[in-house]
């Protein structure tokens, strides 16, 4: 007997003035711009912002506890969302899915079940992919959305780094995030202008931006712990997955790096280069990917360039890191963040952020192998690397977590005072 295929709801291109699209918070000065770009695009769109003890209890409620972490979150921030709406016949949920091997690739299926399961299976899902999946979705990926969209992770990545490089040292307190967020909002009024998405726009904004932060009045004199954060891509940058990781080692007096999303964009591009040259197919997606990557290199140039001038050391060149995995992890263990999370790793102790924080989901196979699997090699390598690895799942209590941060920050302090009395 054939199993019966369910006829799931879905978002049509008729819906785009009337249905509000849901988005799960992740990279806040990101999201803010994604929105914008897509609400200049035609859509409605609405980014997800509630947080609290609700929104795992009802993960956990839908989805089994086995499952992944990110993906319990996730699903539970948007039952908990929809449990507080009134608009419920006028909203469509969009979720993002990889395509590869990791368990992402099936969120949308668990959040469509958890739906059913909840009394909310009339609600629509869109799933945001470029492995031609879920091809019937009326959310098309036009050339000019797609330019808007990369405008503004271009200016969120640079933003972002920053603020972070600035925010620890800031005499004035919270002028680095004044500042953020009044350049999310003048990009935002240049997309709603149409404007701010040229490459020639992207290189005045770069620049000013840059300038911008250079003016801060800050106070460099501090020796402050350099602490990188680097994990699966949601706990590594959502705080609602890391228990607001950022924020917690700020108020413990360190300076925060956290790498941009154009590296992973790069690597899952990158990852279709390897895939033809390890395993002989895809040539049409190599050709785009290859045209892709030329596309975003200059964009990144760009941001490297723009804060060259200034006091704040720019971001290294994802050409860069990409090959510092050589050696310790073949190019072609691409599943989750595969060799990223060591090629990151080791740039951020090559950067002068040996003490690292490896964000991962329990029971997350890609992150055990590539991410703690590769610690002792890389410790090999650099004796001055400080990495602890945090599982974040439900069970994991933030006491716990942040006593382990702790003590990886008083080596860091430690190592800060012997350098220190060295110099004397």
């Amino acid at each position: 007997m054939e199993s019966e295929v369910k006829d799931y709801p879905k978002f049509v291109a008729s819906m785009r003035k009337t249905h509000t699209i849901l988005i799960p918070s992740m990279l806040p000065f990101h999201m803010a711009l994604f929105e914008k770009a897509l609400i200049c695009s035609g859509y409605k769109v609405e980014i997800m912002t509630n947080e609290g003890p609700d929104v795992v209890t009802e993960g956990l409620k839908y989805v089994h506890n086995d499952t992944c972490y990110p993906a319990l979150l996730v699903i539970g921030q948007f039952i908990d969302n929809l449990n507080h709406r009134d608009d419920l016949d006028k909203v469509v949920l969009l979720i993002t899915q990889t395509g590869g091997g990791c368990r992402a690739s099936n969120y949308i299926h668990l959040l469509r079940k958890a739906l059913d399961k909840a009394g909310y299976g009339y609600i629509p899902v869109v799933s945001l992919n470029a492995s031609n999946l879920e091809k019937d979705s009326g959310l098309r990926l036009t050339y000019s959305l797609i330019k808007k969209v990369a405008a503004a992770m271009t200016y969120g990545d640079e933003i972002m780094y920053l603020y972070n490089k600035t925010r620890s040292y800031e005499v004035e307190p919270e002028s680095a995030k004044k500042l953020a967020y009044e350049w999310v909002e003048t990009i935002g009024k240049q997309f709603e202008n149409k404007k701010g998405v040229s490459y020639h726009a992207l290189k005045k904004n770069l620049n000013a931006i840059a300038k911008s932060f250079d003016a801060l009045s800050l106070d460099l004199s501090q020796a402050l712990p350099k602490v990188g954060i680097v994990g699966e891509i949601y706990v590594k940058y959502a705080a609602l997955g890391n228990n607001h990781l950022e924020e917690f080692l700020v108020s413990e007096h360190a300076e925060v790096m956290v790498p941009g999303l154009y590296g992973f964009i790069l690597y899952c591009l990158y990852n279709s280069i390897y895939d033809n040259q390890f395993y002989g197919h895809g040539k049409k997606k190599k050709f785009l990917s290859k045209i892709l990557i030329w596309y975003l290199k200059r964009r990144e140039t760009l941001m490297i360039k723009s804060i060259q001038p200034t006091k704040i050391t720019p971001m290294k060149y994802f050409s860069h890191t990409k090959d510092l995995s050589e050696g310790i992890l073949s190019h072609g263990t691409k599943m989750g963040e595969g060799w990223l999370l060591t090629a990151e790793m080791m740039e951020l102790v090559e950067i002068g952020y040996e003490n690292i924080v490896c964000t991962q989901p329990f029971g997350c196979l890609p992150n055990h192998i590539c991410g703690k699997g590769v610690m002792k090699k890389i410790k090999s390598l650099h004796p001055e690397a400080n990495i602890v690895a945090i599982d974040y799942d439900p069970s994991a209590t933030k006491v716990n977590q942040e006593n382990r941060i702790k003590l990886m920050l008083a080596i860091a302090r430690e190592k800060i005072k012997e350098n220190e009395d060295a110099k004397l």
